[in-house]
């Protein structure tokens, strides 16, 4: 019954914390590819074949369907896995879908025409390589139309965060959206488009302003998850073990997971 969750490194743990409390009884397999980590200055070829190694890696572990909680791998190497890797008996989803349909006020699986929506204006924050697939702009556009979107390339967040470095970080974060205004200077609302960046929420939030409704994403794609289980409980795998799995120094992993979650976590070798 275990579902399996991919991140590059720590931030696919904001997910895992969200989709564990909204889904007690489902077992989840994360996977952690730390060892490569930042997916977000690599080029797209690089990560559709870390992604896909990470992915046959939970489905060994029983895991049929298997969520990208990497913005990076669902923007670069989602649609490539989906339209010609993934087989028939499993799943991948990605992250984004449930923050635009959130965004956009559709229901799940609201294939109906593109629309206007109230927003008109967003700042999208993500990592380089997500901003140069324009995956979130193509997703979106499947759904509203007149909808302003502002990207901003937000380096070195990541890389302070999984390092543990919270100044720097916020202090990145804080560069990044004078960068953005000054480009856009009255956002209506702002994507974190990075499973690291709800850690800097409240960060995000005060440099924006109050004005500014600001979207993560662990609470949608857990809202999702459920709701997409429900309607197809054929997908739970065979996986009955949670378990937690790196590419890099099991160790290490733990203790920076443990802070990151602030509650005891021990990862294994992948």
């Amino acid at each position: 019954m275990a579902v399996g969750i991919f991140d590059s490194g720590l931030g696919g743990l904001t997910v895992l914390d969200a989709v564990q409390k909204r889904l007690p009884d489902v077992p989840f397999v994360y996977y952690g590819d730390n060892a490569h980590a930042p997916y977000g200055v690599r080029d797209a070829d690089d990560v559709y074949d870390l992604t896909t190694r990470a992915v046959a890696r939970l489905w060994e572990a029983g895991c049929d369907l298997v969520i990208l909680a990497c913005n990076t791998a669902s923007a670069a190497a989602l649609r490539r896995m989906q339209e010609s890797w993934v087989p028939r008996d499993k799943r991948v989803l990605g992250v984004f879908v449930p923050l635009i349909e959130a965004l956009t006020e559709r229901q799940w699986g609201d294939n109906s025409p593109p629309r206007e929506v109230a927003v008109k204006h967003v700042a999208l924050f993500a990592t380089p390589a997500t901003v140069s697939s324009r995956a979130f702009q193509r997703e979106l556009a499947f759904r509203a139309i007149g909808v302003d979107v502002e990207a901003q390339a937000c380096g070195g967040v990541v890389d302070a965060i999984e390092e543990g470095d919270m100044i720097l970080a916020e202090a990145l974060v804080r560069s990044h959206v004078d960068a953005l205004k000054r480009k856009m200077p009255t956002p209506e609302a702002a994507i974190l488009g990075c499973t690291h960046y709800p850690l800097m929420q409240n960060v995000f939030q005060d440099a924006l302003g109050p004005d500014v409704q600001v979207y993560s994403q662990a609470n949608l794609v857990a809202e999702s998850l459920a709701d997409y289980l429900t309607r197809h409980p054929d997908m739970m795998g065979e996986g009955t073990d949670p378990a937690f799995l790196t590419t890099g120094d099991p160790k290490r992993v733990s203790s920076r997971a443990t802070q990151f979650l602030r509650r005891e976590i021990t990862f294994t070798a992948a």
